[in-house]
């Protein structure tokens, strides 16, 4: 019995040998699982940014598709108000019908159009290369840059440039040297 003592005795050391084995497996099972964890949690994060991003991008592609359209029909808004000029000129009532039934198409599309995003730049007081484009400078009265006259109206598709205003710019007041004051 003694003996079966001594031998329970060596399996029961035996068996602790094991279990502190068992334990440093654990351990290095919770630093894989705390790895893990991390591991999913930016996983997490990435595909949340990712899905961000996606649906930033499909706004953006939406925007650019709308103001590409709003820029090709730039032109026929042009030519409605060009039509509405001429037909406001006109004096017998049958122009004056078409006047007002070309007045009412036209405010209806550029009220959708803005309703979309459009918006028409501003053309008065100094010229913006960035806003602007000059067509012709005329001598005046007024400073140097100043806007005299719009030829073409310029227009912004929320954020976006769709075409920049064409204007006449002041190139100052008429400045002629002695020789050319004589010559006069």
């Amino acid at each position: 019995m003694a003996e079966e003592r001594k031998e329970a005795g060596d399996s029961g050391k035996e068996s602790e040998k094991p279990q502190e084995e068992k334990q440093q497996p654990s351990a290095d099972c919770e630093k894989e699982l705390a790895e893990m964890k991390d591991r999913l949690l930016r996983l997490a994060a990435e595909f949340d940014n990712y899905k961000k991003r996606s649906a930033k991008e499909m706004d953006s592609a939406k925007n650019l598709g709308k103001a590409e359209l709003t820029r090709m029909l730039l032109p026929a808004l042009d030519e409605f108000e060009l039509a509405m000029c001429a037909l406001n000129g006109a004096c017998d009532e049958k122009s004056k019908g078409h006047a007002k039934g070309i007045e009412l198409v036209f405010s209806n599309i550029a009220g959708t159009l803005k309703n979309s995003g459009l918006k028409e730049i501003e053309a008065k007081g100094k010229y913006d290369p960035y806003k602007h484009e000059i067509l012709m400078t005329r001598e005046s009265k007024d400073e140097e840059g100043i806007i005299l006259d719009v030829v073409r109206k310029g227009y912004m598709f929320n954020d976006l440039m769709l075409r920049p205003s064409a204007v006449i710019v002041s190139k100052g007041k008429e400045t002629l040297n002695e020789d050319e004051k004589q010559t006069k």
